[in-house]
């Protein structure tokens, strides 16, 4: 995808932004003014992006306990566009360049990014819906308009620092490869990197979102003889089996818990538990319906505001429970692998899209993921093609 920039750089662009004015609101598509990026900073067209269960978790449901999100507010953070201008000090960017924003930067310095035991690099740890100075890139109506774990993607340009963003494959079909800036690479990463799932082995996945269907796909990637996929909506099935699942199985099914269900069908327990829906009851029963000696859980659902009840004898008596944030991916370098997997046929992305929306129809996007009708809904932020306009006064 070829786009030119002429007379932008180092200038405002007023464009068109889904604006979340207080929680618990539909989103509001306004006209916002984006300030050119400062130092290792990248100002990116947003091509594409997907709506997530984060976002809809911070719009709506705002539970006691949740980390404070300031509003106003632009959500989105699965995202891809194209380098329109970078900042002073930016040298591995420029205009054209494609790439994904990442939630997780790679500054690759740190002691963590150093080392092979973590992703988890310690300049994750920002300042709340602002950049390193304190202050956001975008504004509205004069105010200011905090970013989303510094992305914000629901807005057709963005400035994102250059440690959160990988550049990719130039003819990588941004309209499908944006999926790698959350979902798909969490839920892989949280079979073939975090639970490092072994060939021949017995697998459950718990929940078959976006998250849980990668984490089928990486079970299946890794060589799994039985993958058991287990969700309420039977409707998510057909694909969870079409993208490996050798079974799946409704809790609701059964008088007895799935744990018992599962430990039953499995003469034991499983050998890998992947937790992807973000419920501690979940939680728990995924450890439980692992094998003893060595079964292992990973928990890849997020929650903020819960605890999550663990029967100690179950660790004593050798399993193991380890959590994963981005699938355990370094995310600059493994996003730019896993587009390249995509490229080459070894990972699916296609079918993972459900719905394909206009930015302007974003909200009827939060209403699928909440009645579970979706897997991804795919948000178009151009409609069709036109320049950048920028602010002159």
């Amino acid at each position: 995808m070829e786009t030119t920039f002429t007379g932008t750089e180092g200038q405002v662009i007023r464009c068109k932004a889904a604006v979340a004015w207080e929680a618990g609101k539909p989103l509001s598509i306004e006209d916002v003014e984006v300030a050119p990026p400062k130092a290792h900073e990248v100002r990116i067209k947003v091509v594409a992006t997907g709506v997530c269960h984060t976002d809809w978790e911070y719009l709506y449901e705002n539970k006691k306990g949740m980390r404070f999100r300031p509003f106003p507010l632009v959500l989105g953070h699965e995202a891809a566009g194209i380098v329109e201008s970078v900042g002073p000090q930016v040298t591995k960017f420029a205009a054209g360049d494609q790439v994904i924003p990442l939630f997780l930067p790679q500054c690759q310095e740190c002691d963590r990014c150093l080392s092979p035991k973590t992703n988890l690099c310690k300049r994750a740890k920002t300042q709340v819906g602002v950049l390193a100075d304190g202050t956001s890139r975008i504004s509205c109506k004069r105010q200011q308009i905090y970013q989303f774990l510094g992305v914000s993607s629901f807005s057709q340009y963005t400035v994102v620092p250059d440690t959160s963003l990988a550049k990719i494959n130039s003819n990588a079909p941004l309209d499908k490869v944006f999926l790698l800036g959350c979902g798909v690479s969490t839920g892989y990463g949280a079979a073939l990197k975090t639970g490092k799932v072994e060939r021949d082995s017995v697998c459950a996945v718990f929940g078959l979102g976006a998250v849980g269907l990668a984490a089928v796909m990486g079970c299946k990637a890794a060589g799994a003889k039985t993958i058991i996929g287990v969700d309420v909506n039977p409707n998510k099935f057909e694909k969870a089996i079409m993208l490996g699942a050798t079974e799946c199985v409704n809790p609701n099914d059964d008088s007895k818990s799935i744990q018992e269900v599962l430990v039953e069908k499995t003469n034991g327990g499983v050998d890998y538990a992947l937790e992807c829906v973000g419920s501690p009851v979940v939680m728990s029963a995924a450890l439980e319906s692992t094998t003893d000696a060595w079964g292992v859980c990973v928990i890849a659902g997020w929650t903020e505001t819960e605890s999550m009840s663990v029967v100690v004898e179950k660790l004593l008596m050798g399993r193991t429970l380890t959590g994963t944030y981005f699938g355990g991916w370094k995310s600059v370098e493994g996003v730019f692998k896993l587009v390249e997997d995509y490229m080459e046929k070894k990972l699916k992305l296609d079918e993972f899209i459900t719905h394909d929306l206009p930015l302007n129809q974003i909200n009827q996007a939060f209403e699928t993921l909440k009645s579970g009708t979706s897997i991804r809904t795919l948000i178009r932020l151009w409609e069709k093609e036109a320049p950048a306009e920028e602010v002159t006064s």
